[in-house]
């Protein structure tokens, strides 16, 4: 992905564009949304430490923030899920990681699992990734992607007795 200098401006010269592009983890050259679930790990180390129903309510925050955030960098940028756009990443990876123990096995599951269901869209993340635009269609995909990547792992947590 070239990056051009307006898109750099946009992503680093401004408060959203800063959040949007995952504190500049959005502007990797190669698989920026992996990066910034990369980097999306750095502050859920922090998440995880705060009571559950705090971390929650901080996600659906940064969610609701997110759609506002995401469609207005988008819209500056004059593409409506540019791939440098991270934040998204990080409401998912943050969901993720808040609901399941905090062990680097399960974490590493987790952030496969995310990625997994984020890159592939199966339906409906898909579908409803092609009809709905703007900030809730780029927030959208990933709420879902992390919801399958938690039903799979509630499955194993289930099936090795957890």
């Amino acid at each position: 992905m070239a990056l051009d200098r307006r898109t750099q401006d946009i992503a680093l010269g401004t408060i959203e564009g800063l959040l949007a592009f995952g504190f500049g983890s959005g502007l990797a050259p190669k698989a920026p949304g992996t990066a910034g679930s990369v980097v999306a790990l750095l502050p859920a180390l922090l998440l995880v430490q705060v009571p559950l129903i705090n971390a929650l309510i901080f996600i659906a925050i940064a969610f609701l923030a997110g759609i506002w955030l995401c469609g207005r960098v988008g819209r500056r940028l004059g593409e409506h899920d540019h791939s440098g756009i991270v934040w998204d990443e990080f409401v998912g990876m943050w969901l993720v990681l808040v609901c399941i123990p905090f062990h680097w096995g399960w974490w590493l599951a987790g952030f496969a699992l995310f990625r997994l269901f984020d890159i592939l869209k199966p339906w409906p993340i898909g579908w409803l990734d092609r009809r709905i635009h703007g900030g809730l269609g780029v927030m959208l995909d990933d709420l879902l992607a992390a919801g399958y990547a938690l039903a799979v792992l509630g499955v194993v947590a289930y099936v090795i007795g957890m």
